[in-house]
């Protein structure tokens, strides 16, 4: 069979089972990449042929995406796009799109591949000298890959001309300028190219599907804006973006594709995928006045802070399908959510908008994190107390990580914190999962009291109770049967003491 000729082919590197180990089986998403559709679909729209290949939805190992690729395509341009669907987290991705790209090349020696995301903007440098890439893109992306394709089928020796880009000229990694943000996202980026994705093979996060547990598919994470006005240190997700990144998709532009997703693909399971959803009035109920008036039964789900919340959101949310909002609670203790810039809100405050989200219908998961720089064992046990009486109806319990482009990583280089020995280190969910230290604490106390606290809220009488109230026994059952799962980890053997020790 003839190889088809494509100008640019996208991959979506992955390992579901490195990841996420057996949670990956059953209960965690399978998201669609979606940044990846909207560079294909504005390369598409800009004259080039394009295609993707979405390794964890296909469930395809490196090797067998580098075979696919070598079998099917014979692409100008191979773009490893990096991005992560946990928060901050594409650097866990780096070892899937490190192998992958080995196989490329070792099948086609000749292959050029370009690789962007929030890992490769952090560190572009370093990107270009540790991994097997000829290009990588410093920021947003769908310019510099653009320009670099058709630089490459003109037969192009020199990329001056082309922003954001790093490459090597006579051996020597260079770069040029950072291209300008995309300022007006409804005619530049307008749309995802969902024909192009394995529409069949997504599916909802456990949790976002408890009303209806057994309808997890389809299911779509979309964007409504790109970027973050806030500045929390443990977050890196404005490193393609830069500082003022904060942009939006008008109103019309969400629901157009919204319709798009409803009436060609039968979705109605949505993750906005917005860093944060609950922020800009007119947007907020610009969207969800659209979606009213259509009529639409969706079960979205999207990002809020405490203090973004505002009570004349709440009722046009709820009748616009946001069925649960994802709060970033974070820390229990003040002072350590003072040191990570993340609000001037109290516990007590924290609670009443948990309770007047609750009291809207509107579902809640909490977001919580261990191991900032100033937590001890104290501070993260009054987090878990503030996410036991807060009793959201799920939790996210996460370590603190460094990431690359992160003000807590350029904190722990200047202290000398350890970070990470390899990338997959920054997966939560991983086996070689390595946290960050405190002032306090080691990282294998810190893991180790995460894992605890999930297991203590997940069995919790009361948290139960609240799952059987609200979703009904068969969810009940599911949750017991998440808990039942023991990640593994090299931190900490099974009796809880530290491998290292």
């Amino acid at each position: 069979m003839a190889k088809s000729s494509v100008d640019v082919l996208m991959i979506n590197p992955g390992s579901r089972a490195a990841v996420y180990q057996e949670l990956g089986n059953e209960f965690s998403a399978i998201e669609p990449p979606s940044l990846a559709g909207l560079f294909a679909e504005y390369v598409r729209r800009n004259g080039l042929s394009v295609q993707i290949v979405d390794a964890p939805a296909h469930n395809l190992s490196p090797q067998a995406v580098a075979e696919l690729v070598h079998a099917e395509y014979s692409p100008t341009l191979v773009v490893m796009v990096v991005y992560g669907f946990q928060p901050s987290a594409s650097t866990q991705n780096m070892p899937a799109a490190r192998e992958t790209c080995e196989a490329l090349k070792a099948l086609d020696p000749g292959c050029r591949i370009m690789m962007t995301g929030t890992h490769p903007a952090a560190l572009p440098e370093r990107t270009m000298r540790e991994e097997p890439v000829d290009f990588v893109c410093d920021r947003e992306g769908p310019e510099t890959i653009l320009l670099t394709a058709r630089a490459l089928k003109a037969r192009a020796t020199a990329f001056d001309g082309i922003p954001s880009l790093w490459y090597r000229r006579d051996g020597a990694i260079v770069s040029n300028p950072p291209a300008p943000l995309m300022d007006n996202l409804d005619h530049q980026m307008p749309s995802v190219a969902w024909d192009l994705l394995p529409m069949d093979k997504y599916r909802a996060h456990n949790w976002h599907c408890f009303e209806h547990i057994d309808e997890r598919s389809p299911y779509v994470s979309m964007h409504t804006s790109l970027g973050c006005p806030y500045k929390c240190t443990f977050c890196c997700i404005n490193a393609p973006f830069g500082k003022s990144s904060y942009r939006m998709w008008s109103p019309e532009a969400v629901i157009k594709e919204i319709d798009v997703l409803v009436n060609r693909y039968g979705v109605r399971n949505i993750k906005f995928v917005d860093e944060m959803f609950v922020l800009n009035r007119a947007h907020v109920l610009g969207i969800c006045d659209h979606i009213i008036e259509r009529g639409y039964k969706l079960n979205i789900w999207a990002y809020a802070r405490v203090d973004t919340v505002k009570d004349e959101f709440l009722d046009k949310l709820n009748r616009a399908g946001i069925r649960w909002l994802a709060l970033g609670i974070e820390s229990g203790s003040k002072h350590v959510r003072d040191g990570v810039e993340k609000g001037r809100f109290g516990s007590s405050e924290i609670i009443q908008v948990v309770r007047k989200i609750q009291n809207a219908g509107i579902n809640v998961i909490g977001n919580y994190i261990f191991g900032l720089p100033d937590d001890t064992y104290d501070s993260m046990r009054e987090t878990l107390d503030l996410a036991l009486e807060a009793n959201c109806e799920f939790a996210n319990f996460y370590c603190a990580m460094a990431y690359p482009g992160s003000k807590l990583y350029t904190f722990a280089q200047e202290n000398g914190w350890e970070l990470p020995p390899s990338w997959i280190g920054y997966s939560q969910h991983s086996f070689e999962t390595f946290p960050l230290r405190t002032e306090a604490l080691t990282n294998a106390e810190v893991l180790k009291f995460r894992d605890d606290a999930f297991h203590e809220y997940f069995t919790n009488a009361r948290y139960l109770e609240l799952v059987r109230r609200r979703f009904g026994e068969k969810v009940v059952s599911h949750v017991k049967d998440m808990t039942r799962i023991k990640l593994k980890r090299q931190l900490y053997d099974d009796t809880g003491a530290s491998r290292a020790a």
